[in-house]
């Protein structure tokens, strides 16, 4: 399972021109979930997500988890994260789940979060979404469970 996180000011989507999820200051999480994912993959991913520390302590650096410092998770399902683009100019999606577990998972994954943190939200699973976002630092890292 992957998780292309960003510590952001701000972040929302869109579908069909409604907003559909809001944070204020936080992160912004694109989650990709590959064929051979499971409940624990997910769970690890999103015990890396609360804890990583990106935000900055009061000496300026880099040491609080958003279960620390406090603010809201989006999290944001991205199929094309799970893209084979080793080769070629067209990306292969062989190794992401298929529909149905990447839904599963994703909304495990919610689930958990929603049981953990109370500012969480989350665009829709298969829906053609806009996100916009206000990256702050910028910070983005690519984590893997």
């Amino acid at each position: 399972m992957i998780g292309l996180l960003q510590r952001v000011n701000r972040a929302e989507v869109t579908v069909d021109g409604a907003r559909i999820a809001a944070i204020g200051p936080g992160l912004l999480v694109l989650v990709g979930v590959q064929q051979d994912d499971t409940r624990a993959r997910a769970s690890r991913l999103l015990e890396r997500l609360l804890g990583y520390r990106v935000f900055e302590d009061t000496a300026g650096k880099m040491n609080l988890s958003l279960l620390d410092a406090g603010g809201g998770l989006l999290l944001v399902p991205q199929f094309t994260l799970a893209a084979d683009t080793r080769k070629g100019r067209r990306p292969s999606f062989s190794g992401a789940a298929d529909p149905v577990s990447g839904r599963e998972l994703f909304e495990y994954l919610l689930e958990c979060a929603n049981e953990r943190i109370a500012d969480v939200q989350s665009g829709r699973f298969g829906a053609d979404m806009q996100v916009a976002l206000i990256n702050d630092g910028p910070v983005t890292f690519w984590l893997q469970a």
